[in-house]
């Protein structure tokens, strides 16, 4: 996981026309990583089931990987909500606050 999140945060700096070294030094060579599982399996009644708060994440990278064709994952664009369709075998990759502060 941690190769594939380097090699995102180096993609991510490239794009944003920052020096990837940037990143990495505010990161440090250690990283806090940390990985959090949860399953939340299909409910008969979806629209009684109280979900998250609208939320950001506060951290740098979330990797994702949804393992049911369960929908809930919502990204917000220009005030609307968008659902994130499940993709076999994709990682969603959400950025988080931290980003703004690193770079």
């Amino acid at each position: 996981m941690k190769s594939i999140v380097d090699f995102l945060l180096v993609t991510v700096a490239n794009n944003l026309g920052v020096d990837p070294e940037v990143i990495a030094n505010k990161c440090g060579t250690d990283g806090i990583q940390a990985v959090r599982m949860n399953y939340y399996p299909p409910c008969v009644q979806a629209d009684k089931v109280i979900g998250f708060s609208p939320h950001s994440d506060s951290d740098l990278l979330t990797l994702v990987l949804q393992v049911n064709e369960v929908d809930g994952l919502q990204i917000k664009r220009k005030e609307t909500w968008f659902p994130v369709r499940p993709l076999e075998g994709a990682f969603i990759v959400n950025v988080g606050d931290i980003l703004q502060v690193v770079a």
